[in-house]
């Protein structure tokens, strides 16, 4: 079988593909849904509501084909309108190929590449594991596919979302598109005029994966028009979108020493945790950064002489005078108080760090918290690692639960990262109140932070989102609130089973009595074995 490669420049960026015609076999009714098709009695079981929401589905998908088809006809109309124009103005200069040494059966159809462009993506092409197989070491090295249809995504990752399918949306969704019209177009191209033209609905299905140093390589298999009735033909394309080579941006000199941070701290009650917090900022911020203000808001009176007490322990040990407490003398609200700790500074822009009492933080975390925040242009949203209950995580395996700061591992039996938590991050007061902050009627903990990650995200700034080894979460027990909103309420009752423990442990838990029964079984084995034993 000969491939043939064709290398095109589209919108400053090349994609390779190569076509071939095949005979693999897959169900289309199977592929379209990306599910096993059911046996009949199981068709008839589903019942009236199923079959009403199946024909549903089938007017809207025949729809959607219709309006693609017109649309692929129209983007065929006007390719060729603009050949037309472009061969009357001027001649079309002949490709030039250009054969891969060692890859006898693949061309390159060259448009205005320059020799060293062309090495670039030809060493792409064969390092990656498209044209043949790769040695690898182990099997942590193989990069899985997505499937994919015209609707549907079958996750490898599910990421933030946690979904295993999913609809492609946003950028993902332009990019499947792009690409199949691409492979529509190419494929159309080796088609006489008067015959039947490849569109979106004869799509059966596809996969994708992107490998780190090559770029994404996606196949792509077609119904073949060629041989309608025989479903076991398909046209089979293969695209990379290979990665460019690297190329400076910008280079500049970024100077951390003059830039304070007023981290916000809202608080209510909760004094041992709020000790320990001290403690913390004074061996961290105190002895070592020295440019954090500290601004506790404290709701209601009771504990407020607690707190104000370590305060000023902590001044008068230590000779810091960046310390402020301000109280609100009403319910709790996460939201409300940072409000207030924001509005309440007056020394000009100053780099907000908003947290709470049960957040580890490091001296590098810091100098991050600098680094990824810029004024009217960027804002920063650590990702925190979130520590188990030390119970499950130690006492279930019969270790002594250590020390808080030797707690502080990152692991998948000690904990994982709240992909899922905006509550702390980093940004400019400036950029805060341009937003107009957090929404005030979100009350206790929860929702307010979401509304605020959201104006970022819809808004021109970029938000900086990484993963962060230097701040931690640590495990507290949990209170959700049986009166707040129904949304809010499963929410927190989501992050209160997250953070119990890892999937494993919560297993030993639950089979903890099966556990025990299988450990009395061995011992009586044990016992009625051994000679030295009476009965």
């Amino acid at each position: 079988m000969t491939l043939r490669w064709y290398m095109y420049i589209k919108d400053d960026s090349l994609t390779m593909l190569f076509v071939a015609k095949c005979g693999l076999h897959i169900d289309l009714e199977s592929s379209q849904t990306g599910l096993p098709i059911p046996d009949h009695d199981h068709i008839k079981s589903r019942g009236l509501f199923s079959d009403v929401i199946e024909e549903t589905e089938k007017k809207y998908q025949n729809k959607i084909d219709e309006l693609q088809e017109k649309i692929t006809a129209l983007e065929k109309s006007i390719r060729d309108q603009t050949t037309k124009m472009q061969n009357v103005s001027s001649p079309k200069p002949s490709p030039s190929e250009i054969i891969i040494e060692g890859v006898s059966d693949v061309t390159f159809n060259q448009v205005n590449v320059s020799n060293e462009m062309q090495q670039y993506f030809e060493g792409k092409l064969k390092a990656a594991e498209i044209l043949h197989g790769v040695e690898m070491k182990s099997e942590y090295e193989i990069t899985a596919f997505n499937r994919f249809t015209i609707n549907r995504i079958y996750l490898v990752d599910p990421g933030l979302g946690k979904r295993v399918v999913e609809k492609p949306i946003g950028l993902k969704r332009r990019d499947l598109h792009e690409v199949l019209t691409f492979a529509i177009n190419i494929l159309n191209k080796q088609r006489p005029m008067e015959s039947k033209q490849f569109s979106f609905s004869d799509f059966v299905e596809g996969i994708y994966r992107t490998h780190a140093t090559s770029g994404t390589h996606y196949e792509l298999f077609f119904r073949n028009l060629d041989f309608l009735t025989d479903k076991s033909r398909y046209t089979k394309v293969v695209i990379m979108r290979p990665f460019g080579p690297l190329f400076s941006v910008s280079t500049t000199q970024v100077n951390t020493g003059q830039e304070w941070i007023n981290l916000i701290l809202p608080l209510k009650n909760r004094l041992d945790s709020f000790m320990q917090f001290m403690t913390r900022f004074e061996e961290t911020v105190i002895a070592k950064d020295k440019r954090v203000f500290l601004t506790v808001v404290y709701f209601g009176n009771e504990g407020l002489m607690g707190a104000k007490n370590i305060m000023s322990a902590t001044a008068k040990n230590t000779g810091y005078k960046h310390l402020r407490l301000v109280n609100l003398n009403e319910d709790f609200s996460r939201g409300r108080g940072l409000q207030v700790g924001v509005q309440n500074w007056k020394n000009g822009d100053v780099i907000l760090f908003l947290c709470d009492v049960d957040i580890v933080f490091s001296l590098e975390f810091l100098e991050r918290c600098r680094l990824n925040t810029e004024r009217t242009k960027k804002v920063y949203y650590p990702i925190v690692f979130s520590l188990y209950n030390p119970k499950v995580v130690y006492t279930l395996q019969g270790y002594p639960i250590p020390q808080e700061k030797d707690q502080l591992v990152i692991s998948k039996q000690t904990g994982f990262w709240r992909d899922f938590g905006y509550g702390m991050t980093c940004q400019y007061r400036s950029d805060f109140l341009m937003t107009k902050g957090f929404d005030e009627t979100f009350n206790g903990w929860g929702g307010e932070d979401v509304a605020l990650y959201k104006k970022y995200v819809r808004s021109h700034y970029m938000v900086m989102r990484a993963t962060d080894p230097g701040i931690f979460h640590l495990w507290h027990e949990k209170y959700c609130d049986p009166k707040l909103p129904t949304e809010h309420y499963e929410g927190c009752i989501r992050s209160k089973a997250l953070s119990e423990a890892s999937h494993p442990q919560l297993g030993f838990l639950v089979f903890q009595d099966e556990m025990k029964n299988r450990q009395n079984q061995t011992n009586l084995s044990l016992r009625n074995n051994n000679p030295t034993v009476r009965r």
